[in-house]
């Protein structure tokens, strides 16, 4: 069975850093492009950041250019997102999902996991 788990939240201070991981079981991620959501209470999903199947191209929204790196491991079949320099509006539950291509629909969907920025 396909499935997708995030791990990694929690709640930092304004500057600080988080590691988000989102790792594979059922399916290799290496042929699918990876993409991070979030959602801020009250707020529509957003697509943060995205990394390619083909060559490892990234995307980024343009909040976090600069701060947030996405990156895969496909020896341990996983995708990560370092979160740098975070701020209060980066709160939200961060999704990672399974995509045909990073403009594609999303196959398989994690369960969340939850970044709060407060000091």
């Amino acid at each position: 069975q396909a499935r997708l788990v995030e791990s990694g939240g929690g709640l930092v201070q304004p500057g600080g850093s988080l590691r988000l991981s989102c790792a594979a079981s059922g399916f290799t991620l290496d042929y699918y492009a990876i993409g991070w959501f979030r959602q801020a209470p009250g707020k529509e999903r957003e697509g943060v950041s995205c990394i390619s199947s083909s060559d490892d191209s990234t995307r980024y929204t343009d909040s976090v250019k600069g701060r947030f790196t996405i990156s895969r491991d496909n020896a341990k079949n996983t995708v990560y997102l370092q979160m740098n320099s975070l701020k209060p509006e980066d709160t939200a539950v961060y999704y990672c999902v399974a995509q045909r291509g990073c403009s594609g629909p999303g196959l398989y969907w994690g369960q969340g996991t939850q970044v709060t920025v407060a000091s």
